[in-house]
Parts: structure tokens; sequence; C-alpha cells
């Protein structure tokens, strides 16, 4: 990994194995990121922004991650998804140990090109799941891992890149598994392509309209039941989805930009800088001034 350095004290961390021939993939040990941190212009305790995906898997200890804006509390055997743009910082300690497991937004698209596409939308959705997920001692997802480090390990074996695609594909299998288990109402594949087609109009509109009514409409469903969806899947109401996406879009462009207030509020759509100051504050309970001011206190 390699620190690009921002303007803001908040970085991108962009992939830059050491190894040429990663093809976007590479398995890190926590211990050599603590131990290598001060090489980095950046210190990897300090909130960064990931231009790649990250699993991180915790086999030794207990202590906190920090994951866009939240502190998550971790320990052994924790799982942890981060996705490409999200707000990352690890905390180091003498006992906690593990592996980040990284590779690049292309290696993702090829790789888990064979997989159903609501597969792959919950796997790295940060809104269907908590970003952690503790994973039980006499589950075989502790067999997979341990082959990947291995195979990982031999670099020049025998056709090396497809075993590695295809236990990474096992290993996130046998994750999906385990969360299958823990939220049954995802079963549901109807209600799940509605609110994925809920974010991704979200995404595209974001500065054209902060209505669920809107985002009905546009769906071909009535307001009544997109609530209702969006309850059951993450017990927010369409409303809150939309605001805490505009909410942490502004967060991220504050951190990570020259723009300011003034300008991210019209490039989050808002006509005045007054209403997103107000709206920032309604949802945060802090000024974007005020938020900075403590994200660098912390």
């Amino acid at each position: 990994m390699v620190v690009e350095k921002m303007k803001k004290d908040i970085p991108h961390i962009t992939f830059n194995p050491v190894s040429t021939d990663s093809y976007g993939f590479e398995i890190v040990s926590i211990e050599h990121i603590a131990n290598n941190k001060n090489r980095h212009t950046h210190d990897p305790e300090l909130p960064h922004q990931l231009k790649f995906y990250n699993l991180i898997f915790f086999t030794q200890g207990s202590g906190r991650h920090f994951i866009d804006f939240k502190w998550f509390p971790v320990q052994e055997n924790s799982l942890v998804y981060l996705t490409k743009d999200q707000i990352s910082a690890f905390e180091f300690s003498e006992k906690l140990k593990g592996y980040c497991i990284i590779f690049t937004e292309e290696y993702f698209v090829n790789s888990f090109s064979n997989l159903t596409n609501d597969f792959v939308f919950r796997l790295f959705n940060p809104e269907l799941f908590s970003p952690i997920l503790q994973i039980a001692k006499n589950s075989d997802f502790l067999t997979y891992f341990n082959l990947l480090l291995k195979e990982y390990g031999n670099p020049h074996s025998f056709n090396h890149k497809t075993i590695i695609n295809s236990l990474l594909t096992i290993l996130i299998s046998k994750a999906e598994y385990l969360k299958q288990n823990l939220t049954f109402h995802i079963s549901d594949s109807a209600k799940l392509v509605l609110y994925q087609n809920f974010v991704s109009l979200l995404e595209k509109n974001l500065t054209q309209s902060r209505s669920a009514n809107f985002y009905a409409k546009e769906l071909a469903v009535s307001y009544k039941h997109l609530n209702t969806v969006c309850k059951e899947l993450i017990n927010k109401t369409a409303k809150n989805v939309i605001d805490d996406f505009i909410i942490l879009q502004a967060k991220r462009n504050l951190i990570n930009s020259t723009t300011n207030s003034s300008e991210l509020a019209y490039k989050l759509g808002f006509e005045d800088p007054t209403n997103f100051t107000k709206y920032f504050k309604k949802n945060t309970g802090l000024t974007p001034k005020s938020f900075i001011q403590s994200l660098q206190k912390d």
C-alpha cells in the first residue's frame, strides 16, 4: 500500500503492492502494517480513505477499528468488510493480530463475475449488514482462510492465480452463508433488488432530489412500499436512507478535497449553502466546520 498525499489531513490510500506480479491482489499482516507505519506519509492509525477493497481478519487479541466515522469493536475471528471509498483507521495493540486481504476494483469485477448480482451487491454493502462479522471458532471459514494464506505464500506454485481466486470465492461464500443465518429477512430477493435499484438511483440523482416520493415514483412503486422494504431490510425509512447517504458523501467530500462547504452545498444539490449547513447540523448535530474540528481531535 502507498499513501497518495492530499491537501487535507485525511489522504487516499491506493493499491501499490510490494510484488509487481500481484495481479490486483495482496495479503498483508496487521503486524507488518503496524511495524512499518512510520515509513508511510500517513499514519494508518489516523483516518484515511481506501481506494480498494479490504477484508480484515483478526486472528488474535481485541480492540477496535474505525469505519466511516465510527469505531467498531473487534476481537479474535472478527471479519471486517471495507469497501472502496470508505474511511478507515487501525488501532494497533501488541495483542491485536491478523491479516488484510486487499484487492482492486478491477480484481473484484473480474474475479466475481460468475457470482449473481444480488450476491455481489450484498457482499460489500455497509447498509445491509454490520461491517463486522464474527466468525465462530468451529466454522470451516477458518480452514479456507488458512488455505488461502498457505497458497498466497507459494506464488510460484502451478496455476497460482486461479487457486487464489477460487479460495477467495469460497471464503467470501462461507462468510455470506453466516450472514444469511443472521439475517433471514433478506432472503426475499425481490425486496433486495428493489433496495439495490433505490440505492443506484440515489447515487445517480443525488443532486436532483432528496425526496423519497421522487425515488418511489422512479422505481414505479408506492412510497409506502419503498418505505416498508427499507424498514425491513435495514431498519430505516426511505428518507433516512437518503439523508444518511447524502451526509456520508458530504463528510467524505469535506475531509478529502479542497472544496469548501459552500461549494459542496451546490455539488450536493442545495441551492443555498445555508440550507446545506442547517441540513448537515440537523443530521449530525455539528456544522461542517465543527465536524472537521471534532475529527481532528479524535
